[in-house]
């Protein structure tokens, strides 16, 4: 049967890399403002320099220790795979250089301007030079490379300066590394945001820097490093020998190896000749971008724009709302009378952090008990876990130290739970705990109560404004005692617990989602199954998918990145339909729906469908049993499958097409704004009414 399944699968690199691109597109949607537009080509290269230090290491790898190894979704070897990145990707610098050019271009009568050397007046240029002999030459560490002086350490994702340089008959490299202390542009004088980059400023005074050279060929360069990967979880998920073989032979000697040199000007021959020896890599892995490498800065220009001006370029700025669910009273005594749905960004985190802070200092609180796998840099959720230690309740916290480019933070509050007196706990050797799972247990009189929550996103304050998410509160005491055990599974590293109504991997969680696509295949044509995620890569749930499709239930996909599955495949995935939604906010809520009417059974969680989750991860869905939940969860599916104008529907040969907008736009996310606002209680100081406020914030739009 796997053979058969290359028939309607597809690689989950390159799937990785349409998806990205998609990211792209809404950059190059003229009815998106300019500056957002900027934006989301910043986080098209910051998704590419992380791929190329995870995904594209991972392969690295691979190719270096057992190049025999066969994905099961592709048939293709990691070699075969590393060149089909590289080739991919090429296309994709054109494009992106072309959508920043044309960017930059329309922001120019705005007065933001990206400028060269020879853009800038002759008062720049003086005060340039000036900045740049005293500011800048004097912390330089520039350094030829020749017998005696070796080839440096070049770091990940650090810019470099480079030069040759001649003196007498004798040619040599120079390097000049850009500060990392300093700003990436420079700011010229003046009202408008003219500015210059840091490498371009270096570049044009390399001959004060190596002032007994002549100095030709100027460049900078960049180098991708591959990453301290996890074998054991971000592997290509062959078999556990091949894992074993990675962590043993690989782990610490290849984890640093260069996979990717991205280069400002195009490199003489015998250069890339040079920088393809020092780094091992083949001129496939060798970029040339006319765009700035790094491009964070582009958010500190957007706080620089003035108020006027910020209509025009930037989205209309959108407060979450307070839920549709609850009043502005206590939040443990509302959730004590029915649960509650929270829905990021749309809806508030607020009441969440309410609820945690009223448990810190409630007299009837016992314990509070949560897993952590990603926070902000401010965090109130930590101080308010804090205060309930320091007032006598047990506070628990299972904080995992191996969240992907996040682990100093979280060994930092780590650090500050403990101080507090809160019992920090850890996840499990091979297996990452993601779930995201929260639980008050309370005294009632002489009865043991439960309030727990359980969401598909982070306990991050910051990326609850930016990403979609769900959250549910609930007092349903079944689920608050599987939370319970969960929770003591947790502290005695018992992996195979058993759960009357969470399901949890990596036991239960993929058989219990197969069984309900099951339930649903029973039904024939009258089967329904609506699932979203992030990414479906799970070569189990990928058959049952297609077992399904052909027994006639009908089968919608709302799949945000990787979809290693191809709809509308003859024979395999006729009655299937993948959906992916890329716009203002990052799509990230994981629901499940299977069956209609009466007999829908529906979960909300952490897990996306794919092998990492479902098997080397701790992941938690719930069950929704509240009816008016489980009817605002089913609106939104709806909703989503309805959205026309940032949604993309995935088609069989495995490219994306936008659907056709007929009569009626529907932009989902901006749908659950305008709802947010119109179903939240009414404040008692407010004199607008909600159609005035729908008006304000929507101005542009009409």
């Amino acid at each position: 049967m796997r053979k058969e399944m290359l028939n309607y699968t597809q690689n989950r690199e390159l799937s990785w890399l349409k998806f990205n691109q998609r990211v792209l597109q809404e950059a190059q949607d003229s009815s998106v403002p300019l500056l957002e537009r900027m934006k989301f080509v910043s986080i098209f290269t910051s998704n590419l320099d992380e791929f190329f230090m995870i995904r594209v290491g991972s392969l690295y790898d691979m190719a270096q220790t057992d190049n025999s190894a066969i994905d099961s979704r592709s048939g293709m070897t990691p070699k075969e795979q590393l060149d089909a990145i590289f080739a991919a990707v090429a296309p994709l610098y054109k494009e992106r250089d072309k959508t920043y050019s044309e960017i930059k271009k329309l922001l120019s009568p705005y007065g933001v301007c990206g400028l060269s050397m020879k853009e800038l007046e002759p008062q720049e240029k003086k005060f340039v030079k000036k900045y740049f002999k005293e500011q800048i030459l004097p912390i330089l560490s520039p350094q030829i490379v020749d017998a005696n002086h070796p080839f440096p350490h070049l770091l990940n994702k650090e810019l470099y300066v480079v030069a040759s340089l001649k003196q007498g008959d004798t040619t040599m490299l120079g390097i000049v590394p850009v500060p990392q202390f300093v700003s990436d542009i420079l700011y010229l004088p003046g009202h408008d945001i003219r500015y210059i980059r840091m490498e371009k400023v270096i570049m044009e005074y390399l001959e004060i820097v190596f002032d007994k050279y002549e100095v030709s060929e100027k460049n900078y360069i960049c180098v991708t490093r591959n990453a301290d990967v996890s074998p054991n979880d971000e592997a290509l998920e062959i078999n556990d020998d091949f894992r074993l073989l990675m962590q043993e032979t690989l782990h610490k000697r290849r984890r640093m190896a260069v996979v990717r040199l991205e280069t400002a000007e195009p490199l003489a021959k015998d250069l890339e000749k040079f920088f393809c020896d020092k780094f091992k890599i083949t001129p496939a892995q060798i970029y040339r971008t006319k765009m700035p490498m790094k491009l964070d800065y582009i958010f500190s220009i957007v706080d620089k724009v003035p108020a006027s001006m910020k209509r025009s370029l930037t989205d209309d700025v959108f407060t979450p709302q307070p839920s549709r669910y609850l009043t502005e009273g206590s939040v443990m005594k509302q959730v004590k009378k029915r649960d509650v749905l929270l829905s990021y960004p749309y809806e508030s985190m607020e009441p969440f952090l309410r609820l945690i802070k009223e448990a810190a200092y409630d007299p009837s609180v016992l314990t509070i008990k949560i897993t952590i796998y990603r926070l902000a840099k401010k965090a109130r959720l930590v101080e308010y876990l804090c205060a309930a230690a320091e007032n006598g309740k047990e506070v628990t916290v299972l904080i995992e130290l191996r969240a992907r480019f996040d682990e100093q933070n979280n060994i930092d509050w780590s650090e500050r739970l403990e101080e507090a007196g809160c019992r920090v706990i850890y996840g499990f050797e091979g297996y990452k705990v993601h779930s995201k799972i929260c639980l008050i247990t309370y005294r009632n009189k002489n009865e043991i109560e439960y309030i727990t929550q359980i969401g598909t996103g982070n306990y991050n304050e910051k990326t609850a404004a930016m990403y979609t998410d769900v959250s549910l509160i609930t007092a349903d005491r079944g689920i608050g005692m599987d939370a319970t055990v969960f929770f003591k599974n947790m502290s005695i590293g018992n992996l195979n617990g058993s759960y009357e109504h969470l399901i949890v991997s990596p036991t239960s969680l993929k058989p219990k989602i197969l069984s309900l696509i099951d339930e649903e295949i029973k039904k024939g044509s009258a089967g329904r199954v609506v699932m979203k995620m992030n990414s479906l890569t799970d070569v189990d749930f990928i058959e049952k998918v297609s077992e399904a499709s052909r027994a006639g239930v009908k089968i919608d996909l709302i799949v945000r990145g990787i979809c290693c599955i191809l709809p509308g495949v003859p024979g395999y995935t006729d009655n299937l339909r993948v959906t992916s939604i890329v716009g203002r906010f990052l799509e990230h809520p994981r629901i499940f729906s299977f069956g209609t009417g009466a007999a829908q059974k529906m979960y909300i969680g952490s897990a996306d469908m794919m092998t990492r989750n479902t098997e080397k991860r701790v992941e938690v869905a719930c069950p929704v049993y509240d009816e008016r939940i489980k009817a605002q969860l089913t609106h939104m599916l709806k909703i989503m499958l309805a959205d026309n104008v940032k949604a993309r529907e995935l088609q069989s040969d495995g490219t994306y097409k936008k659907k056709d907008k007929g009569t009626a736009k529907v932009n989902s996310q901006e749908y659950f704004m305008k709802e947010a606002i119109t179903t939240r209680p009414p404040r008692e100081e407010e004199k607008e009414t909600v159609k005035s406020r729908i008006r304000a914030f929507f101005r542009k739009r009409r």
